[in-house]
This record gives structure tokens, sequence and C-alpha cells, in this order.
């Protein structure tokens, strides 16, 4: 058995597949690549099988979305790393090697991304995780490599390997014990920032999140959902308030909460102002089934002690301020390392 599992959660995905996975077979000789399938009606099992015998499907029923999905299929392999990598993901020669020398180097290391780059503008960061993510104090994301809307030129600005808040599902290594350990990801979430949310809970148990930029993969992005689409909207507000509620110390809830709340409905009236109504109407939704959700698993409750220490490591600003109001608009633009 190899050391890492790469795991491609497959739904209906032909396309990518054909696309991508040619190149990642080539390149992951040291890795057992599982296709976890959940629940794909077009031929794309059919295709893997007849085209990479090697690689090992794993078959889930129906579409229990990214969270479960990953929770699934991922109970069933059993090698000490895990690779998520999306299917849109296009690999380079040598990216493994790097990201899993970084976590048998450190035991403290939970989990690592490399460099995310666009495939439709190489030279490009991709949105979705660029060389590794942050969050300010109101649990905004930023990325090193994309702020918001503005994603910035790889000018190998950003090739040092760092400590992060959070690693990109897109492409993320991580310990496999403690996936398992620490619940996996929150099937409330379904999908977007479920990772995101399991690297804040890894953190507050005393773990660190690492950026590997020595590893370089290409995302094409919004292959699942654009970064407008409504769908994407709504999952994003919830999640996102769902997270904060879980993560952040009981004494700062009823200070960050209103003002997260407040901030998307200022986002919501700038969408009406575009006349993206659906996107109001999709924060809106956000926010009552954000009222109306379940109480998280007992595995995905932080204690209060590691949720103190973890929130105390984020962004002390406000990224909406600094970015439409001071106009900083790239990651080197902020304060020093030191104060992030």
């Amino acid at each position: 058995m190899s050391e890492v599992a790469v795991a491609i959660l497959n739904w209906n995905g032909l396309t990518h597949l054909q696309t991508y996975l040619p190149e990642l077979v080539a390149h992951s000789e040291q890795a057992t690549i599982y296709l976890i399938d959940n629940g794909s009606t077009d031929d794309s099992l059919h295709w893997v099988k007849t085209h990479y015998p090697a690689v090992v499907p794993v078959l889930l029923t129906t579409n229990h979305g990214f969270c479960e999905g990953y929770n699934l299929g991922l109970s069933e392999l059993k090698e000490p790393y895990f690779i998520l990598l999306n299917s849109d993901v296009k690999v380079t020669a040598n990216w493994i090697a790097p990201m899993l020398q970084l976590l048998e180097t450190n035991s403290n290391i939970a989990a690592c991304q490399p460099k995310l780059l666009d495939v439709r503008h190489p030279s490009l960061f991709e949105y979705a995780g660029a060389s590794g993510g942050f969050l300010d104090r109101f649990g905004f994301p930023f990325c090193r490599g994309r702020i918001f809307q503005t994603v910035e030129k790889d000018t190998l600005q950003y090739e040092q390997a760092i400590p992060i808040h959070w690693a990109s599902g897109a492409a993320l290594m991580i310990r496999s014990h403690l996936f398992h350990s620490h619940g996996g990801f929150d099937s409330r979430l379904f999908a977007h920032m479920e990772e995101i949310d399991l690297c804040w809970r890894l953190r507050s148990s005393g773990y660190e999140i690492y950026s590997c930029p020595q590893s370089v993969v290409y995302h094409l992005g919004g292959g699942t959902l654009a970064v407008d689409n409504p769908r994407k909207t709504f999952l994003n507000v919830r999640n996102n308030l769902l997270m904060l509620n879980k993560n952040l110390p009981s004494r700062l809830k009823w200070e960050i909460l209103p003002a997260k709340l407040t901030l998307d409905g200022i986002a919501g009236i700038y969408f009406l102002l575009q006349g993206k109504w659906k996107n109001t109407l999709a924060i809106i939704k956000g926010h009552w089934a954000f009222y109306l959700s379940p109480s998280p698993h007992d595995k995905h409750r932080p204690l209060e002690e590691g949720k103190e220490k973890s929130y105390a490591s984020l962004y002390s600003k406000s990224m909406v301020w600094e970015y439409y109001i001071r106009g900083r608009k790239k990651y080197s633009e902020l304060m020093e390392r030191s104060e992030l």
C-alpha cells in the first residue's frame, strides 16, 4: 500500500476526468488514485475503468454532496495521507513530493496545499486557494494571491512555505487520522467552506496548516458553480455563519455574528443595485437556513481554550474595510506577516 491516497470526488464529471486524469496518473507514481463516485449517471465510471484500470473506484449510490461524499468515501481508505483533489485540477511533475516531505518533517502540520494557478490564465493565481488561505476577524476568507475579486499575477512573490489559516479543498493534503478524529467535513455544509471549517477546527486543536508553493497545480475553478451563482452565494453565506457560530469563542459571538449579518445585508443591497436580485434572495435564504440549522456533531465542536488561541491568530482587521475603503487589493499590501 502506498502512503498517499489521491481521492477525487466525482459526480457526472466525465469531461473533467478526460481532460485532467491522464496527467494525474502520469505524475502520481507514489500514490494510489481513488475515484469516489457520488452516484454519477454519465459515462465517467465506465470511461475510467476502460482507460485507467489502476484507478480504484469507491462507489456511493447517490449524490451526497461534497462533504458527506468525501466523509463516506474516505472512510474506506487506509493510507496515512489523503490528498483531496478536485476533478478539474491539472497537476504537474513532482507535485506530491514537496507536500509529503513537509508533513513528514513536522508532525504538528495537519494539512497543507500546493500553489494553485489558473488553468485558463496560467500566470495568475487561482481564486479558490492561490498560495494559501486566511481569515479576517469576521470570518471573511482571503488568500495569499487573491483578495475578494482581485487575483494577482504569480511573479514568485509568495514562494515561502508558511503557516496559513486554511488550505484549499481543491487540492488538500491531510493526515488521514486527523481527518477522521476531527469528524471529517461537517455534512451540514454540503459544499463550500467545508475545508476552512475543518482547518479551523484542526488549528483549535493545536495543529498547523501550511502552504507549500514548491508544489504547483492548475485549477479550472467554477467547475461546479460560478463565483456569482446564487446557489453558491447561498451556500457561502449559510456555511460561513455556521462556521463562525461553531468556531468563535463564546464571548465573541454576540459581537462578530451581528456584524457579519449586517455585512451580508450590505452585500445584498449591492447585489440588488446590480440587478442581481437572485443573489440578494440567496443571502436572505442563507440567513434563515443558518437560524434553522441543526447543532453540529460533537466531533465538530472545538474546545473553548482552542477557540481562543485559533481566533487570536486571525487577521485582526476587517478585510471589507481594508479592500473597499483603504484600497488594499493584494496580500503584500496588508500588514507584515508577523501581524497576520
